[in-house]
């Protein structure tokens, strides 16, 4: 089933940002209670002995903070509205869905590359001492004095939260589907084209991860897997019938 514009919020997207507006509310009310739901539904690296299985759909209906979630909501509701009502609801799900799970699996893949690199040059005795203290020290809101062993306190004790991910997907579907296609953007407040907007963004976000800055929380390779997952998927059902992929 198809929706016209005038329908207003098709029902994939309105249910979405119904549920992760509860897991926002159920996370701050959690809080309140002494219990850490972003640690507890976050995706943790598969090796941390936090990590569950169900972190791995969880995750994405998680956010940090107000500014985290308003952005990735108020871009689901932009992007994801219209890529709905051209597909459908059950095809978007579907890509909303993958798009998110590949977002995941590259940020994993990049970070497991980055602890091997670190592990492989720090004193075994520091790893080990990461591996059981480490997530004693990031409850006191501290990180190890050691700039090594407090890069790989993040990546192994750290968890990965948010929608951006997909959010990037539906940016790769909407830089296929609609490239010529003006935003105004807020700041500077411009007009530009969907495709340079997407071009633009992905090279930032390749910039920040490659560059890997101190202090720098994003996960800049989740949202690129989610946005090269995406541009694969449009491009492969605009090459094949509609019906052979889902």
């Amino acid at each position: 089933m198809q929706y016209r514009l005038s329908d207003g919020t098709p029902p994939v997207v309105k249910n979405l940002l119904i549920i992760n507006v509860l897991f926002f509310v159920a996370t701050i009310v959690a809080q309140s209670k002494g219990i850490d739901l972003i640690n507890l539904l976050g995706m943790h690296y598969p090796q941390s002995q936090f990590f569950r299985p169900w972190q791995i759909l969880t995750h994405f209906f998680m956010h940090g903070g107000l500014t985290h979630i308003f952005f990735n909501m108020f871009a689901l509701w932009m992007f994801g509205r219209m890529l709905e009502m051209v597909w459908g609801s059950k095809r978007f799900l579907f890509f909303y869905l993958v798009t998110a799970f590949s977002a995941a699996l590259l940020h994993f893949l990049v970070v497991h590359y980055q602890i091997i690199q670190l592990t492989n040059s720090m004193d075994p005795s520091q790893v080990q001492e990461v591996i059981n203290e480490g997530w004693k020290v990031i409850q006191m809101d501290k990180n190890f004095m050691d700039p090594s062993m407090a890069h790989l306190n993040g990546l192994y004790n750290g968890a990965v939260v948010g929608a951006s991910g997909a959010v990037f997907g539906l940016l790769g579907a909407c830089f296929i589907l609609f490239p010529n296609m003006i935003l105004m953007l807020i700041i500077p407040p411009i007009p530009i084209k969907m495709k340079y907007f997407v071009t633009i963004y992905g090279l930032i976000e390749l910039f920040s991860g490659v560059a890997n800055l101190p202090g720098d929380n994003i996960a800049h390779f989740a949202h690129l897997g989610g946005l090269i997952a995406g541009i694969i998927i449009v491009k492969y059902w605009n090459q094949t019938r509609r019906d052979s992929f889902f």
